[in-house]
């Protein structure tokens, strides 16, 4: 008989070794993308910034996200991407490269749906507005 209660999407997931796995490809495939490395702030941090610390923190993040017990110990989103100056363009590269990885590991509809609602709630944080950065005077 089945629990009324639904599982966390980190328990749907696989939880962190599952999770771990998934941002690994992901992680690999984001610092090797042309797409995102023209960009030369973002070509530098990712030479700046050793991968396995990314996958860390990457892995940490997107454990919290979907309920599991881990706690995201790094920067903020805004802090951490505010140099970087990424566009809507690389925005999109980013989030293609992202379903890829969700293709390769055949995650099922329901969860993609899931993690790229949580992944949406960042671009705010992430992509550069030039209108926003400049202010209202």
């Amino acid at each position: 008989m089945e629990s009324a209660e639904r599982p966390s999407l980190y328990d749907r997931l696989g939880s962190v070794y599952s999770i771990a796995t998934v941002v690994d490809d992901f992680i690999d495939r984001v610092m090797a993308d042309p797409r995102l490395n023209a960009n030369p702030l973002v070509d530098e941090a990712h030479h700046r910034v050793p991968p396995a610390g990314f996958k860390y923190l990457v892995t940490e993040m997107v454990c919290w996200a979907t309920g599991g017990p881990q706690k995201y110990t790094g920067k903020s989103m805004a802090d951490s991407h505010a140099h970087l100056k990424i566009t809507s363009k690389e925005w999109e590269a980013f989030l293609d490269d992202f379903q890829q990885t969700l293709d390769k590991f055949a995650v099922p509809l329901r969860e993609q749906a899931e993690l790229k609602a949580i992944v949406n709630t960042t671009r705010a944080d992430i992509v550069f507005d030039p209108a926003h950065a400049q202010g209202a005077a």
